[in-house]
């Protein structure tokens, strides 16, 4: 990897002469760091007065924004005849690069997509909150604004269409009761060729674009061709797919004026720090789907309009982009987004601003969704303020608990003893930060329960790296936590403080204990409680994330419990190692198929001879 010398901010005789060397031309600009990763991407109708603008002084830049130029090293180029040009190019090129800083739009995990797993053989469909960039060939569509009706359609879809209802086999030799019932066409023995279940799966993807009365159509034709051809079978089995899916649109479309024309509407409302958007999706006159948005409000309101459109519209297909695109304030580059639209439909696109009637009336409410979204998150960020002001006038914090990270053991009778460190930030669960631990303590084991002994293991392993490296900064770092608060009593808290004692870590670090029965919180070195309501904000805020590692810790302590019950039969059996255990069970999946299995079947496994083979079968089999 190259290492390039310094940031260009640090050496300003470099940035002069670089940005010098941009013409005033449409293109586009990488920005690269010290190690010589791509880490922006960007487009302009002028390269150099754009790319200068991240450099000066005056001009008003985001927290993101402003913590990229800190990192830039080098500027890269690539002059375009046209700034439409430069519009595809940059897209292509952050699909490609996926720079670290080229998310306009937040990862906000409310918000669930529908995915369609289009790399495999069998797609599978499941709704997911994380929009991940895996493997180029699958789709995802969203983000939905109603989880619930959004798990409703793919219920209602598996039930019209033939789909794999389980992501993995229930049986290895045999499909399960849903084949029977014709729920599922065997896709876990390959009853149906690949080509036969993405026809299906094609079908269902409609539904997601929003072409559900186009599908109606096109099964309409089969229904009749079928008909047609006496077949007669084939034709009842579509017309109940068509009666589901009218069922479906009855359910998810709510009525506009009468209209042929596919469009979508736009609009957002903000504060200082953020913009939520609203995407309304109109097919023949009526509503099929709501999207959701968030991004940073460091810019004129058609800018962000414009680039969300351009992000949302870049991984769609021709299909699902409108002939018309009605938007809230007028877009500062609209006809360049409606020529690559155009150009990718295979047919014009118009984005219109309306100013009066119905298409305005449409605009109005498409943003009065987007302020009600804006005052929703609005409370929700208020009650988190108080609660972490509550919160720091409980236990004396000097500022704002920005993080707080809670701990918990779980375990029945010291057996699979497991521990859970949980983050909250700004008052909400930062999953991104979960983390558990396996209880190594020797003396931790079934019978013997020991919390104190786990939870001073757990907390000596969470900051043994600043002991480790003296220079680790502590107060200020994004990974120090500004509060810890322990599941329990006096006692479990008074293990914690003692191994922080131990690390000369406890005077920078604030511990409390929220014990269960009372709601009851202690701090160290005091026998009593503080006198606090178990209903007031910061009471409830530790509650919370009291809950939450509690929630962690038992759903890693059941994984735990299964997995070894699964494993201690094999166990007993002479021979069987870990190693081999686990390719029998990657070759079988479970214990109960290789209880099924032959001595034959058995000995194909690598490593299993036909000796093992036959005791193994004869320890499920015993005469």
């Amino acid at each position: 990897m190259i290492k390039v010398a310094q940031t260009l901010l640090k050496d300003t005789e470099r940035l002069e002469n670089r940005l010098a060397e941009i013409p005033a031309e449409p293109g586009v600009y990488f920005m690269r760091d010290a190690d010589d990763r791509i880490i922006y991407i960007g487009k302009s109708r002028k390269l150099r007065s754009r790319v200068r603008s991240y450099f000066r002084d005056g001009y008003n830049k985001s927290d993101r924004i402003a913590t990229m130029v800190k990192q830039v090293a080098e500027i890269e180029f690539i002059v375009t005849d046209s700034e439409a040009e430069a519009l595809a190019l940059e897209a292509n090129l952050i699909k490609q690069h996926q720079p670290y800083f080229n998310v306009l739009l937040k990862d906000d995990k409310k918000y669930p997509y529908v995915c369609i797993t289009w790399s495999e053989d069998y797609p599978r469909i499941f709704i997911t909150r994380k929009r991940q960039l895996g493997k180029e060939k699958d789709k995802f569509y969203g983000p939905y604004t109603d989880a619930g009706l959004l798990r409703e359609i793919l219920r209602i879809s598996k039930r019209i269409f033939s789909l794999r209802q389980r992501p993995q086999p229930l049986f290895k030799d045999r499909p399960c009761l849903n084949y029977d019932l014709g729920r599922c066409p065997g896709v876990c023995q390959q009853l149906i060729s690949p080509e036969e279940y993405r026809k299906t799966v094609q079908k269902v993807a409609m539904v997601f674009q929003g072409r559900t009365q186009e599908l109606i159509e096109i099964l309409t034709q089969q229904m009749e061709k079928s008909a047609e051809a006496l077949n007669f079978e084939s034709a009842a089995r579509i017309r109940d797919q068509i009666a589901g899916l009218k069922s479906l649109t009855a359910q998810q479309k709510v009525s506009l004026p009468d209209d042929t024309v596919s469009r979508d509407a736009i609009a957002l409302a903000g504060d200082e720090q953020l913009a939520y958007i609203q995407l309304f999706q109109i097919r023949a006159g009526q509503l099929v789907g709501r999207l959701a948005f968030v991004a940073d409000a460091h810019a004129e309101p058609g800018a962000i309009l414009q680039r969300v459109l351009e992000e949302h519209y870049q991984t769609a297909d021709a299909v699902e982009i409108p002939i018309e695109i009605l938007v809230q304030h007028e877009l500062p580059e609209a006809e360049i987004l409606a020529d690559v639209l155009t150009q990718r439909k295979g047919r014009k696109v118009t984005i219109l601003a309306p100013q009066r009637q119905t298409k305005a009336e449409l605009i109005e409410m498409v943003e009065r969704n987007a302020q009600y979204e804006l005052q929703r998150m609005q409370k929700l960020g208020d009650r988190n303020q108080q609660a972490m002001q509550d919160l720091a006038a409980i236990v004396d914090l000097p500022d704002l608990p920005h993080r707080i990270e809670g701990y918990d053991i779980s375990h029945i009778q010291g057996s699979n003893a497991v521990a859970s460190q949980v983050v909250f930030i700004d008052g909400l669960p930062a999953k991104q930060y979960y983390r558990h631990y396996k209880i190594k303590n020797p003396t931790v084991t079934a019978g013997h329960s020991d919390d104190f002994a786990s939870l001073a293991e757990v907390i000596q392993r969470r900051f043994r790296k600043y002991i480790e490296d003296p220079q680790l900064q502590r107060v200020g770092n994004p990974d120090w936590p500004d509060l810890v608060m322990i599941d329990g009593g006096k006692g479990q808290l008074s293990s914690v403080v003692a191994i922080l004692q131990e690390m000369n870590l406890l005077e920078d670090l604030r511990v409390v204990s929220l014990a269960k029965r009372r709601e009851e919180i202690f701090l160290p070195g005091e026998s009593q409680p503080l006198e606090t309501d178990a209903e007031q904000p910061g009471v409830q805020l530790l509650r919370r994330l009291r809950d939450e590692a509690h929630r962690f810790a038992v759903s890693f302590h059941r994984q735990q419990r299964s997995d070894k019950l699964k494993r201690s039969r094999l166990d007993e059996i002479p021979g069987l190692g870990h190693h081999r255990q686990k390719l029998l069970l990657g070759h079988f999946r479970s214990v109960d198929y290789i209880r099924q299995a032959t001595p034959a079947q058995l000995a194909q496994v690598p490593s299993i001879g036909p000796r093992l083979a036959q005791e193994i079968y004869n320890y499920f089999h015993p005469a």
